[in-house]
């Protein structure tokens, strides 16, 4: 089995997400008024025969599940990033994601949060660069934060410096090696960022390392995404 394909190893009550427009919507559960959303944003390039699609891969929906517990609206969606040159749609399809999101009933409009994974996370730089003022905070985990030799296109870690909002940035301690030097940079750039450590994992550790450490982690940053949100960080 393909490790992002293995179970999530924290504890979660599955939700069945509700599907809107290409979304897949982790409610709360009975909600009175709407809540706020943490939109996750899967990383990439996804190739296109893939059989299984990310929003249905165990590390989303124990996510989606866990957001959708604690009160907020977790949104899970696939964008197009599946070859190194298709970068632009995957950012259009991020834009589009998020604004079919906020216009839902079930979500409150003026708080969302971008959760940002792997090699999603060169799609932050837009948002990190210009927020809207509804944009509560950026969360990335084991982010790949600048793109690869040959590949033109805005770069995250110079817009760094420059973030307005909160970010939060988990890394593994067994990371890729051409990563870790991206997530340096972005962490000299922008040194207030907010870091969870995670010793003994992998890229990826959600499904692969079974471990307390990967699960305080995944509790660690679903409480910092979901205070963001809800306003109380």
């Amino acid at each position: 089995m393909l490790p992002f394909l293995q179970p999530f190893v924290a504890p979660f009550t599955p939700v069945s997400p509700v599907t809107v427009d290409g979304l897949s919507l982790y409610l709360p559960p009975e909600p009175s008024r709407p809540a706020p959303a943490v939109v996750l944003v899967h990383g990439g390039p996804v190739p296109a025969e893939l059989p299984q699609r990310p929003p249905s891969w165990p590390a989303y929906v124990g996510y989606g599940s866990l957001l959708a517990a604690a009160g907020v609206v977790g949104v899970m969606f696939e964008h197009g990033y599946r070859t190194p040159d298709s970068l632009d749609t995957a950012a259009l399809d991020v834009r589009r994601a998020v604004s079919v999101a906020r216009e839902h009933p079930s979500v409150d409009s003026g708080r969302t949060v971008l959760w940002f994974f792997s090699g999603g996370g060169v799609l932050a730089g837009d948002w990190l660069a210009a927020p809207p003022p509804w944009l509560a905070a950026v969360a990335l985990t084991y982010p790949i934060c600048d793109h690869r030799p040959g590949v033109q296109t805005s770069v995250v870690t110079p817009i760094a410096a420059g973030a307005t909002v909160p970010v939060l940035l988990t890394r593994v301690e067994h990371e890729f090696d051409f990563v870790v030097p991206t997530q340096e940079a972005f962490l000299r750039a922008a040194p207030a960022v907010s870091v969870i450590d995670v010793p003994g994992a992998e890229h990826g550790f959600e499904t692969i390392n079974d471990t307390d450490a990967a699960r305080s982690a995944i509790s660690s940053a679903v409480t910092w995404t979901t205070g963001h949100a809800l306003g109380r960080p």
